[in-house]
């Protein structure tokens, strides 16, 4: 095989796993990855950690730690792409690649909600989509007495599209538990349309949602809190009531931020309409530049921005990539598989699969839509233990 740069820009699940796997098909690859950071978190735990059910050291390693080890580390953060050029800019230099995988994950846009950036972690404000203020909100769990307590999803696409509702079901049955269920005024205030878009799945959240006497509100935007009064603005984006205002009362609420692509994927050629990059939702390939792929939350593909969805996209990357590099017809189909491990309690699970139609993909010769013990373990126990040792080394 002929020498190439490959520059893989995001030094996340997606592409620390991407490196990976090449570096298992070709050793001798010339591969640099992009990333300024310091430390690789294991973000799913984090609604677990929210409970309570989850020792958020576990989470966290350090970014030298899970770099492969032959790659080329350009700690950097990535500011533009000149592909007519085959080169990126990063905050140290500009950099030339023959190919180039561009997984720079998703934006959390704190700062779209007015007051949420001053009192987010205090004022029974939380969010598990943090290393910092997973914690709070277990403190905030314990602390709750009875009242409003509200959940919160954003208007637009986030990771791991079940974490906003599924703390919700673990605080249900943590007041159940400790007694204060029947004092407690559970909201779900959500900028989507349903709580799931898979009917299989939806028919059992909603069920859980009914046993815990949880309100739903849907196509609302949270434009503001004020987190010393403990109030939040809503404003209605749906058909009967866009633009409508309502201020609402918490004793406590758990926010989930409004999320993008990042702002130099959305300034960038690479972009798409929507600020995602321009990907082929089969190939991976992007739509204009055939010498660049993407994958995981940045890539504009129309299904939940979750880590399962990646280790299904990294393997189609790889062999693409590489049948690209050889002048071959491309083999590898991505199909919109996807996964959202919805905790329901503690102890209990439903494991939803499914691909771009929202059709079910269930690897297990049972019906997943069903809330069980062992999906639960396989979350807790088995999950996070196989990122760290398989998915993030190619093995799996």
């Amino acid at each position: 095989m002929t020498h190439h740069q490959i520059i893989i820009v995001g030094g996340g699940n997606a592409g620390i796993s991407v490196a990976a796997q090449l570096f298992r098909k070709n050793p001798k690859l010339d591969i640099a990855i992009i990333d300024p950071a310091d430390k690789h978190y294991y973000q799913p735990a984090w609604t677990l950690v929210g409970g309570g059910a989850f020792d958020i050291a576990k989470t966290e390693r350090t970014e030298a730690s899970v770099m492969p080890k032959k790659a080329k580390w350009i700690k950097e953060a990535a500011e533009s792409f000149n592909p007519e050029q085959n080169q990126v800019t990063t905050s140290g230099g500009t950099y030339s690649y023959d190919y180039m995988v561009v997984c720079p994950g998703i934006q959390l846009n704190w700062g779209a909600i007015k007051g949420l950036p001053e009192t987010l972690g205090k004022n029974n404000v939380c969010s598990n989509y943090s290393f910092k203020t997973a914690p709070y909100t277990f403190e905030v769990l314990k602390n709750f007495k009875g009242g409003k307590a509200i959940f919160h999803n954003p208007h637009t696409p986030v990771k791991c599209g079940g974490a906003p509702h599924k703390i919700m079901y673990l605080a249900a049955d943590y007041f159940r538990k400790h007694g204060v269920l029947d004092k407690a005024d559970i909201h779900y205030w959500s900028g989507a349309g349903r709580l799931f878009a898979v009917d299989k799945y939806e028919k059992t959240l909603l069920e859980v949602c009914r046993k815990a006497d949880i309100k739903l509100h849907m196509m609302e935007r949270l434009d503001e809190i004020d987190g010393a009064n403990k109030k939040l603005k809503f404003t209605g984006i749906g058909e009967g009531n866009k633009d409508k205002e309502t201020w609402v009362d918490f004793d406590m609420v758990h926010i989930t931020p409004p999320q993008s692509a990042p702002d130099f994927i959305q300034k960038s050629p690479l972009a798409n309409a929507a600020g995602w990059i321009d990907t082929n939702i089969n190939t991976l390939q992007h739509n204009k530049y055939a010498n660049i792929f993407s994958l995981g939350d940045s890539a504009g593909l129309p299904i939940s921005k979750t880590g399962a969805a990646i280790r299904k996209q990294a393997p189609v990357v790889v062999g693409n990539l590489l049948s690209l590099m050889e002048n071959q017809p491309f083999e590898g189909e991505y199909t919109g598989y996807t996964s959202c491990p919805l905790v329901t309690g503690y102890g209990k699970l439903v494991l939803a699969e499914f691909d771009y139609q929202n059709n079910p993909m269930e690897t297990f010769p049972f019906d997943q839509s069903k809330e069980r013990w062992s999906m639960y373990q396989l979350k807790k126990q088995v999950l996070p233990r196989m990122y760290w040792s398989q998915i993030l080394t190619g093995k799996a």
